[in-house]
């Protein structure tokens, strides 16, 4: 890990901080929008990989389990060979399935809130622009914004899907700088967070900080 994550010269409690993308609302949230480009992020790829893996790992032991009371050494190979012809399919499947993905989706824009009690990762629809969601966030920065809760509720409203890493639930915060990711993962709830270089450390800091039970 980098080194310059640990310093604790940020000032992971200040609400004062507005950093390049991160800004303090005016409804006490701090908000930042990250566009990513499905292309160029293998997190996708890997997280259903993973999931392919563990499918075929089941299928696996369950085959052996039922041939269990006739198995012998010839029956656990052809049973193994057979499971990794099917990883091995199902390999070529996703990487092929990703792609296309990717490809039709190319970018998609992720509003991120954080406060004292956790972080929500909210995946805004395709047709929502970064500069747009952005406008709204700049909107709720200051004091002067009228409503700032019907302001935020219309942007929750608007989004596709969303994932809420509750502080003091969280076992676990790992830091991936060169993805700009932070990986905020509670016991049946994994979040992913995504924040741009110059703003990594405050954000990571103020999570890590939030996280009493997290290693």
């Amino acid at each position: 890990m980098d080194n310059s994550i640990e310093k604790s010269a940020q000032a992971v409690e200040s609400k004062t901080y507005q950093g390049k993308e991160v800004r303090f609302c005016s409804d006490g949230k701090y908000r930042w929008v990250y566009e990513m480009n499905m292309l160029k992020n293998p997190i996708i790829f890997f997280t259903v990989l993973k999931v392919m893996m563990i499918s075929i790992g089941i299928v696996w032991l369950f085959g052996l389990i039922i041939g269990l009371g006739d198995m012998d050494l010839d029956y656990f190979l052809f049973w193994t060979k057979l499971s990794g012809i099917m990883l091995g399919i199902f390999v070529v499947l996703t990487i092929i399935g990703v792609l296309i993905t990717a490809a039709i989706l190319g970018k998609y824009v992720v509003l991120f809130e954080m406060d004292e009690m956790g972080v929500t990762h909210i995946q805004m629809p395709r047709q929502v622009k970064k500069a747009e969601v952005i406008g709204l966030i700049t909107v709720l920065v200051g004091a002067m914004a009228k409503s700032p809760t019907t302001m935020g509720a219309g942007m929750l409203a608007a989004s596709k899907t969303k994932s809420t890493s509750v502080f003091a639930n969280v076992r676990r915060v790992k830091a991936r700088r060169r993805l700009d990711l932070i990986k905020v993962n509670q016991l049946f709830d994994k979040n992913q967070v995504y924040v741009a270089d110059e703003d990594f450390d405050f954000v990571y800091n103020f999570i890590k900080s939030h996280c009493p039970n997290a290693k």
